[in-house]
Protein backbone atom coordinates (compact mmCIF):
# COMPACT_ATOMS: atom_id res chain seq x y z
CA UNK A 1 0.00 0.00 0.00
CA UNK A 2 0.92 3.47 -0.86
CA UNK A 3 1.90 5.80 2.07
CA UNK A 4 1.61 9.92 2.14
CA UNK A 5 3.07 10.55 5.39
CA UNK A 6 1.61 13.66 7.23
CA UNK A 7 2.86 13.61 10.83
CA UNK A 8 5.77 11.69 12.65
CA UNK A 9 4.41 10.66 15.98
CA UNK A 10 7.37 10.18 18.06
CA UNK A 11 8.37 8.03 21.88
CA UNK A 12 10.59 10.11 23.80
CA UNK A 13 12.68 8.54 26.49
CA UNK A 14 14.77 5.47 24.77
CA UNK A 15 13.68 7.05 21.62
CA UNK A 16 15.11 10.79 21.58
CA UNK A 17 16.87 11.07 25.09
CA UNK A 18 18.01 8.21 27.08
CA UNK A 19 15.91 5.76 29.39
CA UNK A 20 17.14 5.94 33.36
CA UNK A 21 18.39 2.01 32.87
CA UNK A 22 21.56 4.01 34.54
CA UNK A 23 20.05 5.40 37.32
CA UNK A 24 17.85 2.24 38.80
CA UNK A 25 20.69 0.56 39.70
CA UNK A 26 22.14 3.28 41.75
CA UNK A 27 18.48 3.82 43.39
CA UNK A 28 18.60 -0.09 44.08
CA UNK A 29 22.01 -0.07 45.61
CA UNK A 30 20.83 2.75 48.03
CA UNK A 31 17.72 0.52 49.14
CA UNK A 32 20.79 -3.02 49.45
CA UNK A 33 23.37 -0.95 51.40
CA UNK A 34 20.77 0.19 54.02
CA UNK A 35 18.74 -2.91 53.96
CA UNK A 36 19.06 -5.33 57.31
CA UNK A 37 18.79 -8.17 55.64
CA UNK A 38 21.11 -9.72 52.73
CA UNK A 39 19.71 -8.72 49.70
CA UNK A 40 20.90 -8.63 45.60
CA UNK A 41 21.06 -5.59 43.68
CA UNK A 42 19.08 -7.38 40.45
CA UNK A 43 16.71 -8.65 42.66
CA UNK A 44 15.79 -5.49 44.20
CA UNK A 45 15.34 -4.19 40.85
CA UNK A 46 13.17 -6.89 39.31
CA UNK A 47 10.76 -6.61 42.47
CA UNK A 48 10.38 -2.81 41.99
CA UNK A 49 10.00 -3.28 37.88
CA UNK A 50 7.04 -6.01 38.80
CA UNK A 51 5.27 -3.87 41.25
CA UNK A 52 5.50 -0.74 39.02
CA UNK A 53 4.40 -2.94 35.83
CA UNK A 54 1.37 -4.49 37.90
CA UNK A 55 0.46 -0.63 39.18
CA UNK A 56 1.35 0.50 35.92
CA UNK A 57 -1.36 -1.90 33.70
CA UNK A 58 -3.94 -0.86 36.26
CA UNK A 59 -3.61 3.18 35.78
CA UNK A 60 -6.40 4.39 33.40
CA UNK A 61 -9.17 6.94 33.41
CA UNK A 62 -10.69 7.03 37.23
CA UNK A 63 -7.54 4.96 38.14
CA UNK A 64 -4.89 6.91 36.58
CA UNK A 65 -1.73 8.01 38.70
CA UNK A 66 1.22 10.22 37.38
CA UNK A 67 4.36 8.48 36.88
CA UNK A 68 6.00 10.06 39.82
CA UNK A 69 3.15 8.85 41.83
CA UNK A 70 3.72 5.50 40.29
CA UNK A 71 6.98 5.51 41.29
CA UNK A 72 7.05 6.68 44.82
CA UNK A 73 4.04 3.97 45.42
CA UNK A 74 6.26 0.78 43.71
CA UNK A 75 9.36 1.73 45.31
CA UNK A 76 7.50 2.60 48.61
CA UNK A 77 6.51 -1.29 48.96
CA UNK A 78 10.10 -2.05 47.07
CA UNK A 79 11.98 -0.43 50.74
CA UNK A 80 9.47 -2.11 52.65
CA UNK A 81 9.53 -5.80 51.38
CA UNK A 82 13.23 -5.39 51.40
CA UNK A 83 13.52 -4.13 55.11
CA UNK A 84 15.60 -1.08 54.27
CA UNK A 85 15.54 2.62 55.69
CA UNK A 86 16.19 4.64 53.02
CA UNK A 87 13.55 7.53 52.69
CA UNK A 88 11.73 6.63 49.35
CA UNK A 89 11.72 10.55 48.25
CA UNK A 90 15.19 11.40 48.63
CA UNK A 91 16.48 8.15 46.41
CA UNK A 92 13.82 8.49 43.48
CA UNK A 93 14.85 12.14 43.34
CA UNK A 94 17.66 10.64 41.05
CA UNK A 95 14.91 9.13 38.45
CA UNK A 96 13.00 12.49 38.30
CA UNK A 97 16.24 14.45 37.73
CA UNK A 98 16.88 12.22 35.03
CA UNK A 99 13.45 12.59 33.57
CA UNK A 100 13.85 16.34 33.42
CA UNK A 101 17.34 16.81 32.34
CA UNK A 102 18.30 13.47 29.90
CA UNK A 103 20.98 12.44 28.31
CA UNK A 104 20.28 12.94 24.52
CA UNK A 105 21.12 10.98 21.69
CA UNK A 106 23.76 12.85 19.29
CA UNK A 107 21.32 12.20 16.20
CA UNK A 108 18.25 13.24 17.59
CA UNK A 109 18.45 16.90 16.86
CA UNK A 110 19.98 16.08 13.40
CA UNK A 111 17.09 14.18 12.59
CA UNK A 112 14.31 16.55 14.05
CA UNK A 113 15.80 19.10 11.37
CA UNK A 114 14.92 16.67 8.54
CA UNK A 115 11.39 16.59 9.29
CA UNK A 116 10.39 20.41 7.92
CA UNK A 117 7.26 19.85 6.52
CA UNK A 118 5.93 17.38 8.81
CA UNK A 119 3.76 17.88 11.96
CA UNK A 120 5.69 16.55 14.38
CA UNK A 121 4.50 15.41 18.03
CA UNK A 122 5.94 13.82 21.01
CA UNK A 123 3.80 10.91 22.76
CA UNK A 124 5.40 10.10 25.55
CA UNK A 125 4.27 8.28 28.68
CA UNK A 126 6.18 10.29 31.27
CA UNK A 127 4.36 13.38 33.08
CA UNK A 128 3.52 16.19 31.39
CA UNK A 129 6.49 18.97 33.21
CA UNK A 130 9.02 16.50 33.29
CA UNK A 131 8.94 15.70 29.15
CA UNK A 132 8.38 19.71 28.82
CA UNK A 133 11.40 20.53 31.11
CA UNK A 134 13.67 18.06 29.11
CA UNK A 135 12.49 19.26 26.10
CA UNK A 136 13.53 22.93 26.65
CA UNK A 137 16.89 21.85 28.68
CA UNK A 138 17.57 20.03 25.22
CA UNK A 139 16.16 22.72 22.94
CA UNK A 140 13.83 20.29 21.16
CA UNK A 141 11.41 21.62 19.10
CA UNK A 142 8.15 20.03 17.89
CA UNK A 143 4.55 20.68 16.98
CA UNK A 144 3.14 19.49 20.26
CA UNK A 145 3.81 16.94 23.11
CA UNK A 146 0.94 15.01 24.24
CA UNK A 147 1.41 12.93 27.33
CA UNK A 148 -0.57 10.51 29.31
CA UNK A 149 -1.70 12.58 31.92
CA UNK A 150 -3.38 14.39 29.07
CA UNK A 151 -5.40 11.22 28.60
CA UNK A 152 -5.21 9.65 31.98
CA UNK A 153 -3.94 6.55 30.20
CA UNK A 154 -0.61 4.98 29.27
CA UNK A 155 0.65 3.37 25.82
CA UNK A 156 0.06 0.59 24.59
CA UNK A 157 -3.27 1.44 25.64
CA UNK A 158 -4.68 3.34 22.60
CA UNK A 159 -6.35 6.45 24.11
CA UNK A 160 -3.11 8.95 23.65
CA UNK A 161 -2.77 7.67 20.01
CA UNK A 162 -6.43 8.52 19.61
CA UNK A 163 -6.11 11.81 20.69
CA UNK A 164 -3.46 12.59 18.91
CA UNK A 165 -5.09 11.69 16.04
CA UNK A 166 -8.32 13.04 16.41
CA UNK A 167 -6.79 16.47 18.11
CA UNK A 168 -5.04 16.57 14.76
CA UNK A 169 -7.49 15.31 12.25
CA UNK A 170 -5.47 12.72 10.96
CA UNK A 171 -5.78 9.15 9.45
CA UNK A 172 -3.78 6.67 10.43
CA UNK A 173 -2.30 5.88 7.14
CA UNK A 174 -1.01 9.33 7.51
CA UNK A 175 0.97 8.89 10.68
CA UNK A 176 4.29 7.13 11.15
CA UNK A 177 5.45 6.22 14.90
CA UNK A 178 8.83 5.79 16.01
CA UNK A 179 9.75 4.57 19.52
CA UNK A 180 12.09 2.29 21.28
CA UNK A 181 9.18 -0.23 23.28
CA UNK A 182 7.83 -2.77 21.19
CA UNK A 183 5.05 -3.24 23.11
CA UNK A 184 4.01 0.22 24.22
CA UNK A 185 4.94 1.80 20.57
CA UNK A 186 4.81 -0.53 18.28
CA UNK A 187 1.82 -2.63 19.73
CA UNK A 188 0.10 0.57 20.98
CA UNK A 189 0.06 2.08 17.71
CA UNK A 190 0.09 -0.55 15.29
CA UNK A 191 -3.68 -1.92 16.82
CA UNK A 192 -5.02 1.25 15.19
CA UNK A 193 -3.07 0.76 11.83
CA UNK A 194 -0.62 3.55 12.43
CA UNK A 195 2.92 2.00 10.65
CA UNK A 196 5.31 1.97 12.89
CA UNK A 197 9.45 1.73 13.16
CA UNK A 198 11.18 -0.03 16.14
CA UNK A 199 13.84 1.70 17.28
CA UNK A 200 16.13 -1.12 18.33
CA UNK A 201 19.23 1.29 19.51
CA UNK A 202 20.33 -1.34 22.15
CA UNK A 203 20.10 -4.25 19.83
CA UNK A 204 17.65 -5.84 21.62
CA UNK A 205 15.91 -9.66 20.59
CA UNK A 206 12.99 -9.50 18.94
CA UNK A 207 10.08 -10.96 20.44
CA UNK A 208 6.56 -11.78 19.08
CA UNK A 209 4.78 -9.23 21.25
CA UNK A 210 4.50 -6.75 18.23
CA UNK A 211 5.66 -6.08 14.73
CA UNK A 212 6.77 -3.46 13.56
CA UNK A 213 6.60 -1.86 9.77
CA UNK A 214 10.04 -1.23 9.69
CA UNK A 215 13.15 -2.07 12.61
CA UNK A 216 16.20 0.60 12.58
CA UNK A 217 19.08 0.75 14.80
CA UNK A 218 19.68 4.69 14.62
CA UNK A 219 17.57 8.07 13.92
CA UNK A 220 19.57 7.84 10.59
CA UNK A 221 18.38 4.52 9.26
CA UNK A 222 14.90 5.95 10.49
CA UNK A 223 15.09 9.01 7.78
CA UNK A 224 16.27 6.73 5.24
CA UNK A 225 12.93 4.79 5.65
CA UNK A 226 11.36 8.11 5.80
CA UNK A 227 13.00 9.14 2.17
CA UNK A 228 11.88 6.08 0.50
CA UNK A 229 8.35 5.91 1.72
CA UNK A 230 8.29 10.03 0.10
CA UNK A 231 10.21 8.34 -2.95
CA UNK A 232 7.89 5.44 -3.54
CA UNK A 233 10.63 2.81 -3.13
CA UNK A 234 9.56 1.82 -0.03
CA UNK A 235 6.07 0.26 0.30
CA UNK A 236 3.96 0.22 3.23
Amino acid sequence: MMMSIKAIFLDFYGTLVHEDDDIIPLICKEIQENSVEECEVSDIGRYWWNIFSSMFKNSYGETFKSQRELGILSLSETISKYRSNCDVNEIIQKQFDHWSEPKIFSDTIPFLETLQGYEVYILSNIDTADVKAAIAYHGIKVNEIITSEDVKSYKPRPELFIEALERHNLSPKEVLHIGDSLMSDVGGAGILGIATVWLNRLNKIKTDIAEPNFICRDLKEVRDIISGIEEGSIVV
